[in-house]
C-alpha cells in the first residue's frame, strides 16, 4: 500500500527557509502526480504546490509563487518543498499527497500525516 511520510517541519524566523521532504513507498513513484497542501488553524486545507509525473509541469498557489519550489527525485522516491522568504502566514500543518487515479480528497488519494511549520515574526 502506498504510504507517504513528511519531514523537515519546524520553527523558523520570518524570512528564513525550510525544506520539507516526503518519502513515498509502496507504489510506482514515477507514475504519480504530487502535491503539497497546508492547513492553518481554523482554515481550509489548500493546495500550495503540485508537480506532474515529470518535473515539467508545476503549479503554485499565488500566495507562494516565487518563494516555494516543488521538486521530485524519482531515484529516491522522494519529493520536496523548498520554502524561502517565509512569512508568519505560511504557518500551518503541511501535508504531502500523491495521486494516481485522482480519486480522493482534493484529487489526491494518498496523504502523509502532516508536519508543522511555524514561522515567527
Amino acid at each position: 500500500q502506498v504510504q507517504l511520510a513528511e519531514s523537515g517541519g519546524g520553527l523558523v524566523q520570518a524570512g528564513g527557509s525550510l525544506r520539507l521532504s516526503c518519502a513515498f513507498s509502496g507504489g510506482t513513484f514515477s507514475g504519480t502526480r504530487l502535491g503539497w497542501f497546508r492547513q492553518g488553524p481554523g482554515k481550509e486545507r489548500e493546495l500550495v504546490a503540485a508537480i506532474g509525473r515529470t518535473s515539467g509541469t508545476t503549479y503554485y498557489a499565488d500566495s507562494v509563487k516565487g518563494r516555494f519550489t516543488i521538486s521530485r527525485d524519482n531515484a529516491k522516491n522522494t519529493f520536496y518543498l523548498d520554502m524561502k522568504s517565509l512569512k508568519p502566514e505560511d504557518s500551518a500543518v503541511y501535508y504531502c499527497a500523491a495521486a494516481v487515479s485522482g480519486r480522493g480528497a482534493y484529487g489526491y488519494e494518498y496523504w502523509g500525516q502532516g508536519t508543522q511549520v511555524t514561522v515567527s515574526s
